[in-house]
């Protein structure tokens, strides 16, 4: 069901709009200051915008959404101090989302509301229909945020890269799923096994835990050449940043559409990336996350 909200059909009709959003965010940028925050001013300012919008979200206190999907992705980990600095919000975060969720607080023409109708089909049931909304702004936040912060970094640190995709501005999918291997802002999942299974020689019993270390298959030199190299001349389709299978991620394409709009507008407004300072690294248990990253944009 999912599927089908998220499918492509429905983020063609997003792609335009989306551009029109970048502009907006891009120019706004431009204005001010040559020397800007990447993560705030960029990667976090333009998914908070139009994924709250496509989803039907209200404007209010969208910065909660990070703190929520930090909570989120700490929680996969060990219960250590990571964990327990989000778990003090819990609570709060915890009933802001259910709340937002509901759908007399989201947009008619929204993906949430399109789940909500799904449930009057009979296609899942009424308690469900939250639930999944609620998965949307669970996964589909900071993933998107640090890799797109993950990719201005990138071109940051590659200036040829950065003049390939100004030349060839089609390449601006590409070259976020080069920077989702390259970076792997999800560094690892768990799974557990629906039987007794052997894997590589190892015998592994029903409802094991197994452990999957998605930036170190990302960087596998058995499967990329030169895996530690980000380059726009590679073919990066197969990584492990959006999952394989039947455990692929179902908002993936959300999170290409994003990232192209962005890239392509940079693109065409922005002669150079440059580094303005040492980037700041942020912590959680299974991100690779962004706290500040200084760049410095020529146009």
């Amino acid at each position: 069901m999912l599927t089908d909200v998220l499918g492509m059909r429905a983020l063609r009709r997003l792609r335009e709009q989306w551009i029109a959003e970048a502009e907006e965010v891009v120019d706004r940028v431009l204005a001010g200051p040559a020397e800007i925050d990447g993560m705030a001013d960029l990667a976090a300012a333009f998914p908070l915008k139009v994924f709250p919008d496509a989803v039907g979200l209200p404007p209010e206190n969208r910065n909660n959404l990070l703190a929520y999907g930090d909570l989120v992705f700490n929680a996969f980990g060990p219960q250590n101090e990571n964990f327990q600095r989000g778990a003090a919000r819990l609570s709060e975060l915890s009933q802001w989302v259910t709340m937002l969720c509901q759908r007399e607080n989201l947009s008619p023409d929204g993906f949430g509301a399109r789940i909500w109708d799904a449930s009057d089909r009979g296609e899942l049931t009424v308690d469900l229909a939250p639930l999944v909304v609620r998965s949307l702004l669970s996964a589909g936040i900071d993933t998107t945020v640090h890799g797109i912060a993950a990719i201005v970094h990138a071109f940051a640190t590659h200036p040829d890269e950065w003049e390939r995709l100004r030349s060839e501005p089609q390449l601006a999918r590409r070259a976020f799923d080069e920077a989702v291997r390259w970076a792997s802002p999800l560094q690892f999942v768990f799974h557990t096994t629906s039987e007794a299974v052997e894997l590589e020689g190892i015998e592994l019993g029903q409802h094991t835990k197994v452990m999957l270390l998605v930036g170190a298959g990302n960087r596998d030199p058995r499967r990329w050449e030169d895996p530690d190299d980000f380059t726009l001349t590679r073919d990066p389709s197969g990584h492990l940043g959006f999952g394989m299978g039947l455990h692929q991620c179902v908002g993936q394409h959300v999170a290409r559409l994003e990232a192209e709009a962005l890239l392509t507008v940079l693109a065409a407004k922005v002669r150079r990336i440059e580094l303005a300072g040492t980037p700041q690294r942020g912590v959680n248990n299974t991100l690779q996350t962004w706290k500040e990253l200084p760049v410095r944009l020529t146009t």
